[in-house]
Parts: structure tokens; sequence; C-alpha cells
């Protein structure tokens, strides 16, 4: 949000002379941390960041007064004088309840032709609107950015008949003011005359009726609206409007009738027009609960005991209504701040105020042993831990899924519907997920496109089931994913395919090492992975779910067995050799490697594998990289020559020679 800092000066005077970096700091310490500043000529602009909690301050009367809370000094009196309301000359109706209970409204006679004062011109360009010559127009957009509430004019003679607040029916169309003709919706919330609407309430207004400079008679409005209806509204048509910002975060209901005074008396001075009449229908929400706040709450919600005297200066500077009791307070928020509603949102504001710097340092004592960890909690690490060490990589996916995929997961009575959220971020992410393995697929399947030959995933998170007439549960799920190939990076090593039999076999060792029964894994019918693509060839998967209640807990820490590794230096030595085309390579690797038995073989694989025309007819090179390491001492190159000439030697058994 912008404010232009003469403004906001003007509406707090204590503000005059305040360094512009003391101010950021000032509004920082109230929660309203400053992004920017530019300065426009002798206009100072501050660039503001508003938590949506606070629709209230998206003005700049409603920032000097936390500003005048904080600075213990008092805001400018509004110089605002109430109309006298008369007989309507427009009738009006409000058919939408709580949708909009109330409606103020004004017929104003333009007698002359009137222009926007300068000083208002200089404020709309500081704010990014611009003035646009049309006094009803500007006056709005001045009270917007100064006070907070949206107003809007019609050109009174463009109206036809009454004014009804209503809901759109089907098939009915509006052009706005920007010029784009909407199909409106049975939920949008329309301002209508007797031949159609003629504006989205809260949000903009009709093209049929805006005020031009031919307008001789403007019908105000400044009305309260709900803001779940606006904010719907808005989000339905992508129309994100200053009116809109306010309305859908909440305006002050109780300024309606002074917004339409406030516009009133701009046209009045700006341009000499002339009321005719000036009306409201419907009343104004009540006002809110009182609260008890005890000092005793203050106190411990603060950490420190709280001045009594200041607490009440801040709480009343802010608007709340306030009576001393005994031993606390009660409070009524005023009619702008929708956000406070408990005891302890007073005291929040108590302590904003006060300032959180005030809030000493203090260690909480320890005078209690510390509680144990929760077994299931337990259960879960230990789990993560196992799999983790037997090679898997932990995932973290989303909650939701997308309804357009199916919902498995789940055997019969399972509704998906009944798992769907009200309000979701995008239809992507509407449904609770009923199963783990969607996702764990999905990702699996991504590492296999990428050239991954071997994927192990698991994730451990709650899954969601529902039935009609009951509660949606939710349960705690082993997730597993085991795809790709089996076999290290050795070319030429017969390469098993997660898709055979061994391949299940090997899930089901994984399975038995982290305590899930037999009786579970036997039972289990959705955990074969038929085909997965990947890479431009078919690849094996499996993959496996289960309730962690199904595996038992062994509460007993559990270390595991210890295998010493060398601190003695690996010598690596590369054998390349030309061997004929047809020549198994099991069965030259398997000759190598028994020449060498009772040698410190650490690893023995081949690494490179060529072709060439070049090569002797009906030969082809293999590169052999053999690596050594004692357990107990440093290797000579001596020992390693004699090991590496047997290791030819072997070779050339089968026809192999050494490549020159």
């Amino acid at each position: 949000m912008l404010i232009d800092l003469k403004t906001l000066t003007h509406e707090l005077p204590a503000l005059a002379g305040t360094a512009t970096a003391d101010l950021c700091e000032l509004l920082a310490g109230l929660g309203f941390p400053v992004d920017g500043v530019e300065t426009q000529g002798e206009t100072t602009v501050l660039e503001v960041d508003v938590t949506a909690n606070r629709g209230d301050a998206q003005s700049h009367r409603s920032l000097a007064r936390d500003l005048a809370a904080k600075l213990g000094a008092d805001l400018r009196p509004l110089e605002h004088a109430a109309l006298a309301e008369g007989e309507p000359l427009v009738p009006v109706r409000l058919e939408v309840g709580a949708a909009a209970p109330y409606y103020a409204t004004a017929v104003l006679e333009l007698g002359r032709a009137g222009s926007t004062p300068g000083p208002v011109r200089a404020f709309l360009a500081a704010m990014g609107a611009g003035a646009k010559g049309l006094p009803a127009v500007d006056a709005s957009n001045e009270l917007l950015h100064r006070f907070g509430h949206p107003t809007h004019a019609f050109d009174a003679d463009k109206v036809k008949g009454g004014i009804t607040v209503r809901f759109a029916r089907a098939g009915e169309t509006l052009v706005t003011l920007d010029g784009v003709e909407r199909q409106l919706s049975e939920k949008d919330l329309l301002i209508a005359d007797d031949a159609g609407p003629i504006g989205l309430a809260g949000t903009m207004g009709g093209d049929g009726t805006k005020v031009s400079a031919a307008t001789k008679r403007v019908l105000l409005e400044s009305a309260f609206f709900d803001p779940r209806t606006v904010r719907a509204m808005a989000h339905r048509h992508g129309l994100h409007t200053d009116a809109s910002a306010r309305f859908g975060r909440g305006a002050d209901p109780g300024f309606a009738p002074v917004a339409r005074d406030l516009l009133v008396q701009r046209l009045q001075a700006w341009s000499g027009a002339r009321l005719l009449s000036a009306w409201a229908a419907g009343s104004l929400p009540p006002a809110g609960p009182w609260v008890a706040l005890p000092w005793a709450m203050l106190d411990r919600v603060a950490g420190y005991p709280i001045d009594h005297g200041a607490a009440c200066d801040h709480l009343r500077r802010l608007g709340c209504g306030l009576r001393e009791t005994g031993d606390g307070l009660l409070l009524q928020a005023p009619s702008w701040r929708h956000d406070l509603a408990l005891p302890d949102d007073f005291a929040e504001e108590v302590l904003r105020v006060n300032g959180y710097e005030a809030i000493p340092a203090e260690l909480p004592p320890l005078d209690c042993a510390p509680v144990a960890l929760a077994p299931d909690y337990l259960k879960r690490r230990k789990l993560a831990l196992r799999l983790a060490n037997l090679g898997f990589f932990q995932t973290v996916t989303l909650g939701f899924t997308d309804p357009k995929e199916g919902q498995e997961g789940h055997g019969t009575g399972d509704s998906p519907e009944l798992r769907t959220l009200r309000n979701p971020l995008g239809e992507d992410y509407s449904v609770m997920r009923g199963t783990l393995l969607r996702d764990l697929a999905r990702i699996a399947r991504l590492n296999l496109e990428r050239g991954v030959r071997e994927v192990r995933f698991f994730e451990i998170a709650p899954v969601f089931e529902a039935h009609p007439g009951r509660p949606m549960t939710e349960t705690w799920t082993l997730g597993l994913v085991w795809a790709g190939e089996l076999g290290g990076e050795d070319p030429l090593s017969p390469v098993r395919h997660m898709g055979e039999p061994e391949g299940q076999s090997f899930l089901i060792g994984v399975l038995k090492t982290i305590g899930v029964p037999d009786a579970a894994i036997g039972a289990f019918k959705r955990w074969r992975i038929d085909r997965w693509e990947g890479g431009g060839k078919e690849q094996g998967g499996w993959q496996f779910e289960i309730p962690l209640d199904a595996i038992p807990f062994e509460a007993g820490r559990i270390i595991p067995q210890f295998a010493p590794f060398s601190r003695f230096p690996v010598v690596e030595r590369d054998l390349s050799l030309l061997v004929a085309l047809g020549q198994p390579y099991e069965e030259l690797r398997g000759a190598v490697a028994a020449a060498l038995d009772g040698v410190p073989l650490a690893e023995l694989k081949c690494v490179d594998v060529f072709r060439h025309k070049n090569l002797p007819a009906g030969r082809q090179a293999w590169l052999l990289r053999l690596r050594f390491q004692a357990a107990d001492r440093t290797l000579t190159g001596a020992e390693v020559d004699g090991w590496m000439a047997r290791a030819l030697a072997a070779a050339e058994s089968l026809g192999a020679r050494l490549r020159g």
C-alpha cells in the first residue's frame, strides 16, 4: 500500500519533523514494514506492507491511528458534519440480508463546472491513481485512499427507476467500467436499477451509468458489503480493484454514512453542487460483544508486569470501547477492527503498541524432567532411519491431489467427494489424498525419465479416508517405491529388471528387515507396478503401502552392526584389454577374480567398452578398473604390480591380450 507522507502527517500532526527513517522504524515496530521509499519532487511516498488480517489499515487515517497510539498523540479531528436525511428521491431495496445490510446514498445537482483541487490531484498522483478531472470520481478516490472506505458515483439521470441490491439472475450480463462484458453468476452481488445490473457491488461500477463531463446529477453510494461475498466475486471475475481489496478484507460499516457525508461536502466545495436529498436503507451491523481481559492474563501473555494505565491508553487510542473492572478490563472492538474477538487479540494489541522490544529476554525455568518423546514419533523416526540405511531416499509430497487423476488408495466404502476441500488453493490440490503411492510413482517415473537407472523412495505421512455419515479419518502410512534396473555402473554386468520375480523378493527382504509381518506382505495385493516407461525402454517396479499400526514397534534401541573400514589408501589400476567380440564378460571377470583370490581386491568392474574399425578385426577393447585396499597396512607398488600381472595372465588364458 502506498502512503503519502504529507497526508499522513496531516492526519497525525505529531509526526511533523519526524525523519523518514524513524517513521519507517515506527511502522515496522507496529507490524507494517516499509518495503520502499520514493521521492516525487516534494512528495515522499512510502510503500507499506499490510497483512491480510488488517484490512482496516489500508488507509492513511488508519495507519495514523496506530501511530498515534504508539506515540501517545492525538489524531486531527475529522472535519465532518452529519447530513440531515430527507425523503428518498430514488427508492432503495436491499434484498440480500447480511450480504448488504446498509446502503447510504444522496443525490446532488452539479450546478457549475468544478475542478479537483491541486493538492488532491497531487495526492492522487502519489497514490498511482491520477486525477480524472471529474470531481465526483476524484473525490471518491481521494476518500478511499485517505479514509479507506470505497464510495461510488452514478449518473443519476441514467439510472432507471429505483436501486436494488440483489444477487444476479441467470443469463444477466454487465459491461463494467473497464469496458468488459461480464457473464454474471447467481452468486454475484449486484447494484441494479429497474432495467438491470448497473454495478458489481463493492468491486466495480457499470459502464452504462458512469459519470462523465456531461453529467448533471449524481447519485452517490456508500454502503457496507459482506467481505466473503465481495472477495469471492472479485476472484470469480478476476477483478482485483481498490474497492474489492477494502471490502474483501472487511471495510468499516460505521464509516459508511460518514463517507457519504464527506463525499457530499467535497462536491459542494469543489463544484458548487446542490444537495437534493440524502437518505439510507437498512441498518448498520450491531457492535461487537464485550470481551473480558483480566490483568493476570495480560501479564502472563506479556511475560512481565504491564502498566495498567498505559494499556488502557493504548486501547482507547486504537478505538476500543473500554470499561475497567476490579481485576481487568471489559473491551469492545471498534467497528473497523474485524480481527479483534478474543482476549488474546486485545492482549496482543497492547504488546504491539507497547513495543515487543520491551519484553525482557528470559529463559523459562527448567524445573522438571524432559517429557519423553512420543512412541509414534519414535516409531516413524526408526523406520525412516532403517530405510535410509537400506538405500532408500525419504520424500515429502503434498497432502492434496487432483480429482482428475482418480482417487485410488482405499477399498470399499471410501467416498473421495467427502475428501474434497471447500476452499482449495486450486483444482489440482482440492482433494485430501487417499494414498501415498500416486505421488511416489510420479516422482519415480520422473527420475527414470531423467536417466536414473534405479530409484528407491519412501514416505511416511498421513492419508485420509471418508465414509458417508462418519467423520474423515487420518492414518499414518508407509509408502515404498522401488523401480528401475538393478545393477551397478558396470556396462557389462547383467541387468536385472525390477519386473522380474527376483525384484519382488528383494523388496520382500526390505519389508521383513523393517519389521513388516509376513501376513501383511502376503495379504497386500496393490503393490505391483506392471509397467514403467522411462528412458526409452520398459522397466520394472514395485510399490507397497501399509498403515504404520500394522508394523510392530520395538521400543528398544537398535544399534546397527558396525562394519570396520580401512584407514589405509586405495590403489587403483586400469587394465586395457583386446578381447574377442564373442567373449562373455562374466567368464573373463570370473577368471580375473579367481586369479586374485586372497588378494585385498576392493572392486573389479568394466568402466568402458570401445568398438572401432581401427581395432584389429574381430576384436573390441575393454577397460577393467581394479581397486586394492588392505585393512591393516599400506600396499606397495611391487605387490600391486604382481597382482596386476596375475590378472593379465588370467585374461590372456581366455584369448585376451594387452592393448598396445
